[in-house]
């Protein structure tokens, strides 16, 4: 009897504890409120702040997230002062260096009610940048800060509740580049938000930016062909018949050469017509002479025997068989003919194998430099009225992502055909730009010839777009660390930017650089909002 009432007591006890327990846990919390979220932009930062709520007495941590606009890398090593100023009164903490690259950590305990600010000074070697959030709420008392939380997730919770318009609209309002902060506690971020903390974005190449209305021209899609350009390509010819020796055995097409640097020697030794060598025998024994008959006559017209007139005569000789002996001399040597590179450059093409025969004034090897060079592009004729206002060109070798634009590579537009013939039906459009390396002279490109309009749209880098069986994509920023996945309508690109017809407003901010891995983070599993945070 004892045991079966020992049983029964054990059992009220395990299923009353838990209840008890529960109860408790309500109690604790209580006064638990979620850390809010403050975001803002300076002329040089982002920051992300993390907060727990503002109350008059009671000591708030808070963790700033500072990151460069400029690449979008974690602050670091910098002393910076961040305040906390509510009704005039400003509580501030100074912070000689981060707790790791980019994220800091201080506490504030107001003592004023009120809405207020936190601004986040930053010193820099020659100034300070200042990023300042608005709307920073202290509350006096813990039955306001439950008010105030109350309001604001029904008042978040009904701005999610319109279509994606009115809710940008509303987002807008406080969306000013340099300054304004947006508020958000971790509870009102939208259900279907991807989580992509700052330092997995910092790891990676990143960037946001805010949408806005632009010029955007017609785009006309060509291929084209890099062509070398007058002047920057010389070729050297044969100056006499012969064999072909190569003076370098390893000299190929891409070897690099200095003007009148010694290439090949066309040997014509051997031969019954137009042999080098004897040539250059005859020239010296004719030079020879020529030089032994006019100093003997100078030595004559000192003395008076011969005359200034056959002086002169022997003088004649003498100098035009010294140049037929030094350019021979010069050019050629005893086993023939030198051929000397015409310029600095690299080799672009041999014209003649080692041991191969080649006749008088034929190409033996082209030099180039490969420093300035033309794109002809082909575009169809009902494109020829917009000729006329092309803005630019950007190029893309297929196979390679990165795009050169025509202002990148120094470029201009010479030229556009103003007619056509039967055999070509298409208009050549001729550019000639500064090569820096990444073009190759005969290769093909694909391009996109821009216009001039006063056309306003909403574009965005095409680093920042995604697809998905034929669907595209972009991800719209709701805090740093929270995005979410918009399908968008797309228009025109011009290789580097591309018109978004649909799906998301101007002054919304995008991801514009890493959208592929913020697309894994939605792929993979999930991830804990605070991964990687100093809290």
């Amino acid at each position: 009897m004892r045991k079966l009432v020992y049983i029964l007591f054990m059992s009220m006890t395990f299923f009353l504890t838990p209840a008890c327990h529960h109860a408790g846990d309500e109690h604790e919390h209580e006064h638990h409120h979620d850390a809010v979220q403050y975001t803002a932009y300076g002329a040089d930062f982002e920051l992300f702040a993390e907060a727990a709520p503002f109350c008059v007495g009671e000591a708030s941590e808070v963790t700033v997230h500072l990151t460069w606009l400029s690449n979008f890398k974690p602050l670091d090593s910098t002393q910076v002062r961040i305040s906390l100023i509510v009704a005039g009164k400003v509580f501030t903490e100074t912070l000689d260096h981060p707790e790791q690259p980019g994220i800091y950590k201080c506490h504030f305990t107001p003592t004023q009610a009120g809405c207020g600010e936190m601004k986040v000074e930053v010193m820099l070697p020659n100034r300070v940048s200042e990023v300042c959030c608005h709307h920073v709420h202290v509350a006096g008392s813990h039955a306001e800060l439950h008010e105030h939380t109350h309001e604001h997730v029904h008042e978040h919770s009904h701005e999610h509740s319109h279509e994606h318009g009115d809710a940008h609209h509303h987002g807008h309002e406080h969306s000013h580049e340099h300054g304004d902060a947006h508020e958000h506690s971790h509870a009102n971020n939208a259900t279907n938000a991807i989580t992509f903390t700052k330092e997995q974005s910092w790891k990676i190449d990143f960037a946001t930016d805010t949408l806005r209305l632009q010029p955007f021209g017609s785009v006309i899609k060509a291929a084209g062909q890099v062509l070398p350009s007058q002047g920057d390509e010389c070729e050297a010819t044969a100056t006499t018949s012969g064999v072909v020796v190569y003076s370098n055995p390893n000299l190929v097409e891409g070897t690099a050469v200095k003007a009148g640097q010694q290439l090949f020697v066309i040997e014509s030794h051997g031969m019954a017509d137009n042999n080098m060598s004897v040539r250059l025998q005859e020239a010296t024994a004719e030079y020879t002479v020529a030089k032994a008959e006019y100093e003997r006559k100078q030595q004559l017209a000192e003395d008076r025997i011969v005359s200034q007139a056959e002086l002169q005569r022997a003088k004649a000789v003498y100098e035009t068989a010294k140049a037929a002996y030094d350019n021979l001399k010069g050019n050629f040597s005893q086993k023939g003919a030198i051929v000397r590179a015409p310029m600095s450059g690299y080799i672009q093409r041999i014209n003649v194998s080692n041991g191969g025969y080649v006749e008088a004034g034929h190409s033996v090897v082209t030099v180039s430099q490969n420093r300035d060079l033309l794109i002809r592009a082909e575009v169809q004729p009902r494109y020829y009225s917009q000729l006329a206002n092309i803005s630019g060109v950007n190029f893309r070798v297929p196979g390679d992502e990165h795009v050169y634009s025509l202002a990148e590579l120094n470029g201009s537009l010479v030229s556009y055909a103003k007619a056509t013939d039967l055999d070509c039906p298409l208009v050549s459009v001729t550019f000639r730009v500064r090569n820096t390396g990444g073009l190759l002279s005969g290769s093909f490109l694909s391009l996109y010839i821009t216009t001039r309009s006063d056309r306003q749209v909403v574009t965005i880098p095409n680093q920042g777009i995604v697809e998905e069986m034929g669907n595209y994509f972009i991800f719209v920023q709701l805090t740093p660390e929270s995005f979410e996945k918009r399908l968008v309508t797309l228009g025109a690109t011009d290789g580097y930017r591309t018109e978004v017809l649909s799906g998301v407003e101007p002054g919304e901010r995008v991801v514009t650089k890493g959208a592929s891995m913020v697309r894994l983070a939605q792929n993979g599993a999930a991830l804990d909002p605070h991964a990687g945070h100093v809290h």
